[in-house]
């Protein structure tokens, strides 16, 4: 009889010991998972910037950095609009060879920024295309592409259109 009791205790702390084995090894496995499941959403939702030439930016899209002022500059960092940039993209216009260029941007970026937003804390800027041939029989040889930043000069999140 002593026999059996001795049997049982010592199953009983057999099954203790075993039972203790197991929880902290399915919780440190839960703690990986979770770590991977952030791990993995962080890098997908960051992405890189796409290398562009400004000239050829569209409305919609954002810069990462302020739009280049040194004409030396040709290309630029596209990032997706929902990631903190420093400009967008809201107009794309032609200019007429007589017009005076200045003159022409300014109006045409300050009407297209409303349209584009609706209104609000903005500041509007925009790049020349001047490389084109002025003299050829293209009645609207320059492209202005008018941008916006933030008006305090932060940085913008998401897209401005509205």
């Amino acid at each position: 009889m002593a026999s059996r009791a001795s049997c049982l205790a010592a199953l009983a702390m057999l099954t203790a010991c075993s039972a203790q084995d197991t929880a902290p090894s399915a919780t440190s496995t839960a703690a990986t998972s979770a770590a991977a499941e952030t791990t993995t959403t962080t890098t997908v939702a960051v992405q890189g910037p796409e290398l562009k030439k400004w000239i050829d930016l569209q409305t919609g899209e954002c810069l990462a950095d302020p739009p280049p002022i040194d004409p030396g500059v040709v290309v630029v960092s596209v990032v997706d609009c929902a990631i903190p940039h420093a400009a967008e993209v809201y107009l794309r216009t032609d200019v007429e060879v007589n017009a005076a260029v200045a003159d022409v941007a300014d109006r045409q970026c300050s009407a297209g920024l409303t349209e584009y937003t609706g209104g609000g804390p903005f500041a509007m800027t925009y790049l020349i295309d001047s490389n084109q041939d002025r003299t050829s029989a293209n009645p609207l040889p320059s492209t202005v592409i008018c941008l916006l930043q933030a008006s305090n000069g932060g940085p913008l999140t998401g897209s401005a259109r509205r």
